[in-house]
């Protein structure tokens, strides 16, 4: 979660254990909506073409669907539970993984944030954070897309007096026989899927959707430049601000 004075941009992660591969690594505008969650279960489900034999999620109520369909998806009479909960303290892997993606992007765009408020550029009330939301999170997406390739192919080391596995993520996670063990993947009913979808939200307007059809609008109408460049970016989220405070005051 990029928790700069409550700018409400979250961010999801998914792990495997043995391979520690990253499964999804998704900054959004939520991260608590139950329905959310579920859709990067499901779409990475039907990428993988199975469920998880396990999966462990936090106690927090935005992974209750997630669960609700890995069960569904494994049910049968003779099958073991699938969902284990846990507090994420708990999880040294994936608590790991975020002190990683803090210090290789998130911190960057804390700082970013808290820099706006300082400067007097935000304000935390709701038109801020979808603007911050509009003309933001298509850039910082792409910072995790480029962390998780980079972890998936690097090379993990051996370490000392360790029974984990090393060697790269995307190696393990896709010929697991190499280091002596099997691909836990659960087969699946299509039928099944297509009833997890439909209790499934997918990501779409990056914030409010009225705001953003407003955004575009005037983006149209005052020709401004959409880049990728952070400092362009903050020019442009700085001069919306402008433009929709000026017609709110006529």
């Amino acid at each position: 979660m990029i928790s700069s004075n409550h700018l409400e941009l979250g961010s999801m992660v998914a792990l495997m254990v043995f391979s520690r591969r990253l499964i999804w690594l998704e900054a959004y505008k939520t991260n608590n909506d139950p329905r959310v969650i579920a859709g990067y279960f499901m779409d990475a489900v039907i990428r993988a073409e199975g469920c998880p034999e396990r999966l462990r999620v936090d106690l927090g109520t935005e992974n209750v669907n997630a669960a609700d369909m890995e069960r569904y998806l494994h049910l049968t009479e003779d099958q073991p539970e699938s969902v284990i909960f846990g507090p994420s303290t708990g999880n040294q892997r994936i608590e790991r993984w975020w002190l990683i993606l803090r210090s290789e992007c998130i911190q960057f765009w804390m700082d970013l944030f808290d820099k706006l408020k300082a400067d007097g550029h935000f304000s935390d009330n709701f038109l801020d954070k979808a603007l911050i939301q509009f003309c933001f999170l298509h850039i910082i997406q792409k910072e995790p897309n480029e962390v998780a390739s980079a972890w998936n192919h690097h090379r993990i080391r051996p370490a000392h007096n360790s029974r984990s596995p090393h060697g790269r993520p995307s190696i393990m996670y896709t010929v697991p026989q190499v280091y002596g063990t099997r691909d836990y993947l659960h087969s699946i009913d299509l039928n099944r899927v297509e009833a997890c979808l439909e209790n499934c939200v997918f990501k779409d307007f990056p914030c409010d959707e009225d705001v953003f059809s407003i955004c575009v609008d005037l983006i149209s109408e005052h020709n401004l430049d959409v880049t990728d460049d952070v400092f362009a970016t903050t020019d442009l989220y700085i001069r919306l601000i402008q433009l929709i405070t000026s017609d709110l005051e006529l």
